[in-house]
């Protein structure tokens, strides 16, 4: 069977992101679907022994359309060909996070509804493993609200908890002595902006990096506000963080629950807020399992070995 599919508006570079560093991107699709890609002209024909769906050939159009505004890796089109497999493309089209540099497309439905409840409502919680796409897609949202003029400043906090090292012996001052537990953060903002404009946004204060004590006393208008790693926070603290939010401004929180660096006899702020603000409908909650891993394969079958053995089941 063969399919065809037009390139009429495709330049050589857009055609050269979609194909990727030594066609590894079209190596990937035609063993992906079992077909043969081949480009000629202004289109690109798939043939194959067996039939071509549909959703072969709109999975095609989707990694197209990304390759539009910039080269994709390997990584990303197997990731979008395993999506493709389980979800509706439409759907992740439509929260697809169009930033001036990049595209970000969702991972799953459930990252979908995660991107819907914080375009919607002005605070959300964010709770899961790692590699879930809490903090990254947070920050995407947060980079898209900045270039869209949604907002005027971006805040990005955690609190100052060890995770089992000590931060006294680091060089700087408290805030220089946290940032590099925001790395991950930083490593987001680097990929979407470029190094030279996150430090130049840095230095005019319109992207603020900070410990979470140096929110107390302020009140944050019109900015973008993600607390990471909030499972460290006491309940004080979070109170003290939610109670910052004015007008304008949206804020997102996220956590790992299981991994608690605070000592035993305290309780986790997260923990304690989701309690108390469960019932509030203006307020989004996404719960991320192990299910929605998005990283390596051996991320997700790690998080799962954890979880039954803290669950008991060491079998």
């Amino acid at each position: 069977m063969k399919r065809s599919i037009s390139l009429a508006d495709f330049t050589q570079e857009q055609l050269a992101n979609f194909c990727g560093v030594l066609n590894r991107n079209i190596k990937a699709i035609e063993k992906h679907f079992n077909a043969v890609l081949r480009i000629k002209d202004d289109q690109i024909a798939m043939e194959s022994k067996d039939t071509i769906p549909q959703t072969a050939v709109d999975t095609i159009e989707h990694i197209l359309e990304q390759s539009k505004k910039a080269a994709l890796s390997s990584q990303e089109v197997e990731n979008l060909l395993n999506v493709s497999d389980k979800h509706a493309l439409g759907d992740l089209e439509r929260f697809t996070i169009k930033l001036r540099s990049m595209y970000i497309t969702p991972q799953s439905e459930l990252q979908c509804r995660y991107l819907e409840r914080i375009a919607k409502q002005v605070v959300n919680f964010s709770i899961g493993p790692a590699g879930t796409g809490k903090t990254y897609l947070a920050v995407a949202m947060a980079v898209q609200a900045l270039e869209n003029e949604d907002v005027s400043r971006l805040i990005l906090t955690r609190p100052a908890v060890e995770a089992g090292e000590k931060l006294g012996f680091l060089p700087g001052d408290l805030a220089q002595k946290v940032d590099p537990y925001l790395r991950p953060v930083y490593d987001a903002l680097y990929e979407m902006l470029g190094f030279d404009k996150v430090e130049k946004l840095i230095s005019r204060h319109v992207i603020e990096v900070a410990p979470l004590a140096y929110m107390r006393g302020r009140t944050l208008n019109n900015a973008f506000v993600i607390l990471d790693e909030a499972q460290n926070t006491t309940p004080a603290q979070m109170k003290m963080f939610l109670t910052r939010i004015g007008f304008g401004s949206r804020a997102v929180v996220t956590g790992d629950i299981t991994q608690t660096d605070l000592p035993d006899q305290n309780t986790s702020g997260l923990r304690h807020s989701l309690k108390i603000l469960e019932k509030i409908e203006t307020i989004g909650f996404t719960y991320f399992t192990s299910v929605d891993v998005v990283r390596h394969p051996l991320v997700q079958s790690i998080v799962e070995a954890y979880d039954r053995f803290e669950n008991g089941n060491s079998s």
